[in-house]
């Protein structure tokens, strides 16, 4: 099958991602899926079944923001995908992965409602706030209702005992969201092992947060 040229560059961005995510232990085999939201509202998702390590362009599967399948065969967590994008009328690209560290916080730590974020300034500049989505079945209409009440304010979220979303305005931004969580997560768990994370002053939390706001929602 052949692509017109800018659906082709957004293609292969979206297998490089995948790529990326399994290099780095985001995912593994089968796991997780990336999508890209087009102009014309085709929906490009990774497919069902097919290992992120050898995914290629002619492997991803096309369907309408409805849930029509146009083509392919796309993933079975589409509907969480299809719930972003009908939230978030910003979001042209979504990443699903299963970042180890994170799942742990949400298994260690079922109370947890959002990421500690008092002590690390690059997760309050980089991200802001990152919930901890109540737990869903996978691949369920459920997993896609569970995400509505944090979007469209939250680009970066844990989904409890299962993964990660981001999203964001390109496929790097939401990949990169991805990459930064398991990272801030290494790093919090490395302080609780330690003793324990020390939260910053107040004050300097307050103005990390104006920053933030004053800087937009991208994920950086």
């Amino acid at each position: 099958m052949g692509f017109p040229g800018h659906e082709l560059k957004v293609l292969r961005e979206l297998v490089e991602a995948c790529r990326r995510l399994h290099a780095r232990n985001l995912l593994a085999a089968a796991d997780g899926n990336v999508s890209f939201r087009f102009a014309d509202a085709r929906i490009a998702i990774t497919p069902t079944g097919v290992s992120k390590a050898g995914m290629a362009v002619e492997d991803m599967a096309f369907v309408t923001l409805e849930g029509e399948i146009l083509s392919g065969q796309p993933s079975g967590e589409r509907l969480m995908h299809l719930a972003v994008y009908r939230a978030c009328p910003a979001a042209r690209a979504v990443v699903h992965a299963h970042p180890p560290t994170a799942i742990a916080w949400s298994l260690a730590r079922p109370g947890l409602a959002h990421l500690p974020d008092e002590a690390m300034p690059e997760v309050i500049l980089a991200a802001g706030r990152i919930p901890i989505v109540p737990y869903a079945r996978p691949g369920t209409a459920a997993m896609g209702e569970a995400l509505l009440p944090f979007l469209p304010a939250h680009r970066l979220l844990i989904l409890a005992r299962h993964g990660a979303l981001c999203w964001g305005e390109s496929v790097e931004e939401a990949y990169l969201g991805m990459e930064r969580l398991e990272h801030v997560c290494q790093i919090l768990k490395a302080a609780e092992e330690l003793g324990g994370a020390t939260a910053l002053p107040a004050e300097e939390l307050d103005a990390l947060r104006a920053l933030r706001a004053a800087q937009g929602p991208r994920i950086l």
